[in-house]
């Protein structure tokens, strides 16, 4: 399923946007604050998120997952448990999209530092919001069918090598939102999110496992605080 969404279907809140700039349970000056309110102001007109996500087949043998015939994630430990029960597997890509790319790299010209601070951390939450609105699509689906799902997972996270993107893209057969990868296996535009969520009759959402994982910069990990 493929979607194209707007800034008010994201509801995205002030205190999403602090957190993601490190204020934690503080707020900002009023200047601060003014400042922020100016650029979503300015992102609301121009962002044009994007969401897809396809349902395959596929099997999990220890910390590996194989989908269809010559597909192969090598998911680790923490994630391999989570998607245990699993039938089917949802793959996504989210971005919030070229559009907003490119008023980042606007800003980044311009050299104000906290501006393009700021709006790299909006971009972020931006990007998982999206990728929250591709799970209720998807649990809308899976309601019909009488099936559940798990939590999402990422390649760079848990254990998954962020590399092995270069084998979730190609089950997209070229429909990727716009979103392609450099050799290094970075996503462009910069604020996407993909990832893997597992679906069946005997699965469901568990507690990120964050105190098994050793990423200390994880956003999840950073909500847990």
């Amino acid at each position: 399923m493929y979607r194209e969404l707007c800034f008010d279907d994201l509801e995205i809140t002030l205190r999403e946007v602090y957190e993601s700039m490190q204020y934690g349970e503080s707020l900002p000056d009023r200047q601060t604050a003014e400042e922020i309110d100016l650029l979503l102001r300015d992102i609301r007109s121009l962002l044009r998120p994007r969401l897809i996500y396809i349902i395959r087949c596929g099997t999990l043998d220890g910390e590996t997952l194989k989908v269809g015939d010559d597909t192969v994630f090598d998911v680790g430990k923490i994630i391999a448990h989570q998607l245990k029960n699993s039938d089917e597997f949802g793959f996504f890509i989210c971005t919030a999209g070229i559009e907003f790319m490119e008023y980042q790299e606007k800003l980044k010209a311009e050299g104000d530092i906290f501006k393009t601070f700021a709006v790299d951390s909006i971009g972020s939450v931006i990007a998982e919001k999206c990728a929250d609105e591709m799970e209720v699509f998807l649990e809308d689906e899976l309601k019909l069918r009488g099936l559940f799902h798990t939590n999402r997972f990422s390649p760079g996270y848990c254990g998954w090598h962020v590399s092995q993107q270069q084998r979730l893209f190609p089950l997209f057969e070229g429909e990727t939102c716009g979103v392609s990868l450099t050799p290094s296996s970075l996503m462009i535009p910069i604020k996407s999110v993909s990832g893997v969520i597992g679906i069946g009759e005997n699965v469901r959402k568990l507690d990120y496992s964050c105190r098994l994982c050793t990423m200390e910069k994880c956003f999840r990990r950073r909500n847990k605080k």
